[in-house]
């Protein structure tokens, strides 16, 4: 299988405070599938650190009221192609990023409450009809990954 991953969990530094979500259950995909790493924010052209970011009004915003929507969006667009050129058969994304949030994101008030709803890139691979997983997922349930995702 070919599987998109969101570069925070294989232990990129990528995340907004200069940090990785690693996870092992996600760095154990690449000893049996195809494994393409990647974070739509820094492919936004976003520096790493940066300011927290979240969904407000439909637009990404970071906590100092500065909008990043246009980064977020060309970042997500520049993976999504990607994920096209590949022709991948899943993406596993980090949960409750404005990125690739799955399931949920933060509401947008950067007070750590959660909403139903999607980042821009995990939005964007659903509507081209791609699967997507969120890692939680994966961690609950290592074998899921030839069998879960959300259809697009």
């Amino acid at each position: 299988m070919k599987i998109m991953v969101s570069a925070c969990l294989l232990g990129h530094r990528c995340k907004y405070n200069g940090g990785d979500n690693y996870c092992e259950e996600a760095r154990a995909l690449t000893d049996s599938h195809n494994v393409i790493p990647v974070c739509p924010e820094t492919a936004g052209g976003l520096p790493t650190p940066r300011p927290p970011c979240e969904i407000v009004d439909g637009k990404v915003m970071d906590r100092d009221g500065v909008s990043r929507d246009r980064e977020f969006r060309a970042g997500a667009e520049q993976c999504l192609e990607l994920a096209k050129e590949k022709d991948i058969d899943l993406a596993v994304l980090q949960s409750r990023s404005p990125s690739c949030g799955v399931k949920c994101v933060y509401d947008g008030t950067f007070s750590g409450r959660l909403v139903e709803g999607s980042g821009i890139f995990a939005s964007m691979l659903r509507k081209c009809g791609f699967r997507v997983m969120d890692v939680e997922e994966l961690k609950n349930d290592p074998g899921c990954v030839g069998k879960g995702g959300t259809p697009g």
